[in-house]
């Protein structure tokens, strides 16, 4: 039986099949389940609103119109994503919605697998243990019609693309995630880890400035300003608004902390950053998978407004942990925790009065992504677990 399964995970086309049947079940779901409204006796908006969102922006771009301000008639929240992204979305902006939400998704699902399916030196059970870890997670994302499916898969491809000494497209994937979420940002920690630096410096450079300047396809200099300013103006009141599923909200709800965002953030980057002193560790190659892991998880739990479908990104980095340490007790028992309280919580498979009475209370969607955070920095701390492969 066990020789069955494992069959099963480790062929990819099973994982394909399975990754687009997800993708189309989210995408009918919210196309045939009617509308919604974020408020009591709020206007109805359609079930997949992020997807309209990030829609509109790309005629609201086109239309020489501010991206960051109001569209009640259109859809529900702010567009909080660069003009670079609403360009990139204009091929699906001119499809009908059935068939640009479904394409969407699709995107987001197998961007993802073709990049865990690019990683080196893994075996494609392993490849296919974490397909299966971060599939329901993927789900919930992309029930919300969410770009965190795309931003895991830019990040982890990255990572492939550095391995395999492809330094411009490893560029081009950590910058465009920056134009998706600025998060995206941390992923340039991974340069460390290479040689030619500079070679990579320029690379990266180079793909900031070529996607800078592609919304200036559709807009004039002086009109491409006055969106960066009112960007601005939406980040800068969009920091002040939230603790999100974080370190920040789990500070604030388990011990009524309410610290500077600031201060949280310069924190957690410090600890981030202590594994990094060891040099000498950076030819292993569990080291540099782990520092991979400990970026798509730190980018989730340091940003103050994480939301459930976020975590998508932060549970392909507990994957990526997991498939490559040591199957402890400590370790499978994190594991578990991760998959009840941050993947299964949110699901309808998970009581509904132990999701509003403790889960969102006490950001418990959080709290096990943080704990493995922590182990893993200190696994990474520590020689005898990192005993996968050299090189």
């Amino acid at each position: 039986m066990n020789k069955r399964i494992e069959k099963i995970v480790s062929t990819p086309y099973i994982m394909v099949v399975l990754y687009v049947a997800f993708a189309l079940a989210a995408s009918i779901q919210a196309l045939v389940s009617g509308t919604k409204t974020f408020h009591k006796g709020g206007v109805e908006y359609n079930r997949y609103n992020n997807y309209t969102i990030f829609e509109k922006s790309s005629h609201h771009l086109k239309n020489q119109q501010d991206l960051y301000v109001l569209y009640p008639n259109e859809h529900w929240d702010l567009y909080k994503y660069t003009p670079t992204f609403s360009a990139f979305f204009g091929p699906f902006a001119l499809l009908p919605d059935w068939l640009g939400l479904c394409t969407w998704n699709l995107l987001n699902a197998l961007f993802l697998l073709f990049a865990v399916y690019y990683l080196p030196k893994l075996t494609n059970l392993q490849k296919g243990g974490v397909l299966l870890i971060v599939l329901i997670e993927l789900m919930t994302s992309m029930q919300n019609a969410q770009s965190n499916g795309l931003m895991s898969g830019l990040l982890v491809l990255s990572f492939g693309l550095l391995e395999n000494r492809k330094y411009l497209l490893a560029a081009l994937c950590i910058v465009f995630s920056v134009y998706i979420k600025l998060f995206g940002i941390v992923g340039l920690a991974l340069f460390l880890f290479y040689p030619q630096k500079w070679k990579l410096a320029l690379s990266a450079f180079f793909c900031t400035i070529l996607l800078w300047l592609v919304p200036l396809l559709f807009v004039d200099f002086t009109q491409y300003m006055k969106l960066f300013s009112s960007y601005s103006a939406m980040l800068s009141n969009d920091h002040s608004n939230s603790l999100g599923y974080s370190v920040m909200g789990w500070l604030n709800t388990w011990f009524g902390l309410v610290l500077n965002k600031n201060i949280i953030v310069l924190a957690g980057a410090a600890v981030f950053l202590i594994p990094f002193i060891r040099y000498t560790e950076y030819e292993k190659y569990t080291f540099r998978l782990w520092a991979l892991a400990s970026i798509l998880i730190w980018i989730v739990i340091f940003n103050h407004k994480a939301e459930s479908a976020t975590f998508i990104i932060a549970i392909t980095g507990v994957a990526l942990w997991f498939i490559a340490a040591k199957k402890s007790t400590l370790n499978i028992a994190l594991l578990c925790f991760a998959f009840v309280f941050t993947v299964l919580s949110p699901t309808d498979l998970f009581p509904a009065v132990v999701r509003e009475e403790y889960v969102k209370p006490y950001t418990l969607k959080a709290l096990p992504c943080i704990l493995i955070w922590i182990k893993l920095i200190a696994d990474m701390l520590d020689e005898k677990q990192l005993y996968v492969q050299k090189n």
